[in-house]
């Protein structure tokens, strides 16, 4: 008998990790939120200035939060290694840390270079190294990688260039270890969110640039957080068992193709 909905989007028991994920109106928190209102346990990662291990104790009981920079493998590897341990196994991630500048290509130096390719991109590869034993181990599992539009579309909206470098760099190591990952039934996906009314950009993108976009979205507003974190979820549960290797896009049909 095929399951219902319920049973399919239900994570019970199962165990996510979400980078980037203890800004309170960001991507990261509103997916760890839905995760758990699902039945998933979930284990927060965020730098220590953003308050991960309180941020995870208002969620639930069940969620944990963990100081981690993502672009630091060491330790990357010591936080992934607690939370095998102490949630007991790791099925789902979710790739949502990043940073965004808007700065002119001939204006950006080296160092904010390095710090969007080494977040953005090197942070996504580390994790999913990392975790893929883990859920190599639980006998298969999901991982959702966030991009963005601007990896699509050459940036544009607000992020320039090194920005849209390294999400489209996410998109091709998606692709990649979707073909690599599916013999051991791993999925590997990823959402390509539009412009989305948080705080992402640190306040760089004004309320009037983000109306500006949303007279051009066919759908007339911007997106919400939870807009996102609902796509995660579809991808992390068994609504989606037939899907790796794909790019969904969440803008609203400002970018339609």
């Amino acid at each position: 008998m095929d399951k219902s909905a319920n049973d399919i989007i239900h994570l019970s028991g199962k165990v996510a990790i979400i980078t980037g994920g203890a800004t309170d109106d960001g991507i990261g928190m509103a997916t760890a939120q839905l995760f758990s209102e699902c039945g998933a346990n979930v284990a927060i990662l965020d730098l220590a200035e953003n308050n991960p291990v309180e941020k995870a104790q208002r969620l639930n009981r069940n969620a944990q939060g963990y100081e981690c920079d993502v672009t630091d493998q060491g330790q990357c590897q010591d936080v992934v290694a607690q939370i095998a341990a102490s949630m007991g196994r790791i099925d789902i991630l979710v790739n949502n840390a990043g940073v965004v500048y808007g700065t002119r290509f001939s204006d950006i130096k080296a160092d904010e270079y390095d710090a969007v390719m080494d977040v953005n991109l090197r942070g996504n590869f580390h994790m999913c190294q990392l975790v893929t034993p883990f859920i190599r181990q639980a006998g298969g599992g999901t991982i959702v990688c966030i991009s963005s539009i601007a990896g699509q579309v050459g940036g544009g909206l607000f992020g320039s260039s090194h920005y849209a470098a390294s999400k489209g760099g996410i998109l091709s190591l998606t692709k990649a270890l979707a073909r690599e990952l599916a013999p051991e039934n791993i999925r590997v996906n990823a959402i390509a969110p539009g412009v989305i009314d948080n705080n992402f950009t640190k306040g760089r993108m004004t309320r009037k640039i983000k109306d500006d976009i949303a007279g051009n979205i066919p759908l007339g507003r911007l997106g919400e957080s939870n807009d996102i974190a609902k796509c995660c979820l579809f991808l992390a549960s068994d609504l989606s068992s037939y899907v790796t290797g794909a790019v969904l896009d969440v803008n609203g049909g400002l970018h339609i193709h």
